[in-house]
């Protein structure tokens, strides 16, 4: 039985990169960037509040501050004793920083998602010359890989590829579907605060 000691792993992990070529090294940078993106964007996009906003809205205010509608309701608050006319416009002007960072990453993750998979074909590519390379010299193993190290290089770099791209699609487009849920949150709020009464005393 082979031990998974942490040097056996390094071993294992430092011939994957070599034997992938030049893309690995790029593709395994791609990976870190995608998941701290994918990771910010889980953090950043929290609710912080369940329930209907309608209910939140008439709820006690204490415990508002957390999350992104949490953040949002306290902001609101701070503004009912304003002309209803000049609430709304105000809310959008406060509620601009955090739209700014339900937004952020979004641009990194789409765009890593998108060239991992052609950065995968790319290593095929040249795995593949690699290949018919070999075969046009007859050499199935040769100090430059030959045969066998194309195919290798050809068939890693592809999985590489998809080993980044297809989580990130996922995760991504969850993120994403929170973060629309949550700029509705949002404009509802805003229509709420519109049309909200003055508070007696005003």
């Amino acid at each position: 039985m082979t031990s998974l000691s942490p040097g056996t792993l390094w071993s294992d992990l430092a011939g994957t990169l070599e034997d992938g070529g030049f893309v690995m090294p790029p593709l395994v940078a791609a990976t870190f960037v995608l998941w701290y993106a994918l990771g910010h964007r889980w953090l950043t996009l929290r609710r912080g509040l369940r329930g209907d906003l309608r209910r939140l809205w008439t709820a006690p205010p204490s415990g508002r501050g957390r999350g992104v509608l949490g953040r949002a309701l306290t902001l609101a608050e701070g503004l009912r004793a304003r002309p209803q006319v000049h609430r709304r416009p105000l809310l959008e002007e406060a509620l601009a920083p955090v739209r700014l960072e339900l937004a952020r990453y979004r641009t990194v993750v789409r765009s890593v998602v998108t060239i991992a998979p052609l950065a995968g074909l790319l290593g095929t590519v040249a795995g593949m010359i690699e290949t018919f390379d070999g075969l046009g010299d007859g050499a199935l193993f040769a100090a430059s890989g030959g045969v066998a190290g194309g195919i290798a290089q050809a068939l890693l770099t592809t999985q590489m590829g998809l080993v980044v791209a297809v989580p990130g699609v996922i995760v991504g487009r969850l993120l994403d579907r929170k973060q629309r849920s949550l700029e509705t949150d949002l404009d509802q709020l805003g229509a709420l605060l519109e049309a909200a009464p003055t508070p007696e005393g005003v």
